[in-house]
Formats: C-alpha cells, structure tokens, sequence
C-alpha cells in the first residue's frame, strides 16, 4: 500500500505519504489563499523526500472538508484527477476526522472546530479520536454555547473563539499525514471510506435571483 493524502478544506495545504505501516513523507504550508498554486508542488516534495515516483501510489485519500468552496474544490479536483490518471481508488475523509485522529484524544467527549468564516465554526462532537458522534455541522459559536460548555476542544475554529470553546488547544489545522494514518487504519480494517464528494454545509453564494424578469429578444 501507498497512500497519497492532501487537504485543502482548512487554510492548511498539506500533502503526505503513507505505506500502510508509516507515514514516509509530509509537507503542510498554512496560506488560505494559494491552495491551487501550492498544492502539486507539495506533492512532488513528498515523493521526492520519499524517493518515490506519483506510478507507485496505489490509493488516493482526500479531506472532504467541510470547509469554504473554493479551498476545498482544489483538493477533490487534485485527488480526482489523480486516481483517474493512475487507475487508482479515491477514497474521502472527512477533515475533522482528521483533526480528532491528530488529538490522540483516548476518551471524550471533545469538540473539533475549523474555522467557517462568517463568525461561524464547521464542527462535530467526538467520544474518542476515532469516533464522531454527531454530523459535521455549521453554526455561530454563541449558539452551540450549550452543546459543547465545559468540553475539551481542537482545531482554529475553537481558538478563534475562546468564549465558547476556553479549553481549546491544538492541533489547529488538519494535517495530511493524520488523515492518510486514519484512512490506512480503516482500510486495513475493511471498513468503507466515504466517496471523495465535498462537504460544504452552505448553498452556494451565488444563486439565481428570485422573480427576476426574462429578456428574450423579439
């Protein structure tokens, strides 16, 4: 087994290799504005530290957030695109998953929150680092106030907002090497990864307007 894994749904890119017993190479760079321009080029230093070439993957393992539009399309598009080039499986992850495998939390209950913008938070509540127990989910911090007072939490959402989350800590971001770890434990258990389909919890910013008036030429 050779694992490629990369996320983009956090201002995180992060791209790493796993054998199915290691990780054998990472990378992460924190800019939420230069997913596109960052993303392949970390890929090609992970082989290169690896001394592998891109033919020897033999799976492709993808956050699918949730996280903002734009972030997230460059790793599912990246992650597509790959597994039908090298006729490889695809297999998706959800990056708060991610996030909670990274805590190495051994018992719960805990909070990950990444940041949505908006002043708002994409989190899910955790009983351990392997176990989810609600649905991603995004929301104003002020208003989960209740669901989550007094738990441990990670993840830059839950920094951002020290009112509702104050025994908040990292990780901050997801990172590819913990998500390629989660998938490589999972299959080894033949257990069935998500489809590598986005999560984005929002309808998109631009929407037809309502009652708009049609122009057809005479």
């Amino acid at each position: 087994m050779l694992l490629l894994a990369l996320d983009t749904a956090t201002p995180a890119v992060t791209v790493a290799l796993h054998d199915g017993t290691d990780v054998i190479a990472s990378s992460s760079q924190v800019d939420a504005r230069r997913h596109g321009e960052l993303l392949l080029p970390s890929v090609d230093r992970v082989l290169a530290e690896a001394g592998l070439r891109l033919d020897a993957v033999t799976g492709v393992v993808v956050g699918i957030g949730p996280g903002p539009y734009t972030g997230l399309r460059v790793g599912l598009m990246t992650a597509d695109t790959f597994g039908l080039a090298l006729g490889v499986p695809v297999h998706g992850v959800c990056t708060l998953d991610g996030l909670a495998y990274a805590a190495d939390i051994e018992s719960g209950p805990f909070v990950v929150a990444t940041d949505a913008r908006r002043k708002e938070v994409y989190w899910a509540r955790y009983a351990d680092s392997r176990t989810r127990l609600t649905d991603p989910a995004v929301d104003r911090p002020a208003d989960i106030a209740d669901q989550v007072a007094g738990l441990p939490a990670v993840g830059a959402g839950a920094l951002l907002y020290p009112d509702t989350f104050p025994a908040a800590h990292a990780p901050e971001h997801v990172s590819a090497a913990a998500l390629a770890a989660l998938a490589a434990e999972r299959l080894a258990k033949g257990e069935e990864l998500p489809a590598p389909r986005p999560l984005y919890l929002r309808r998109p910013d631009a929407q037809v307007p309502k009652n708009y008036k049609v122009v057809t030429p005479k």
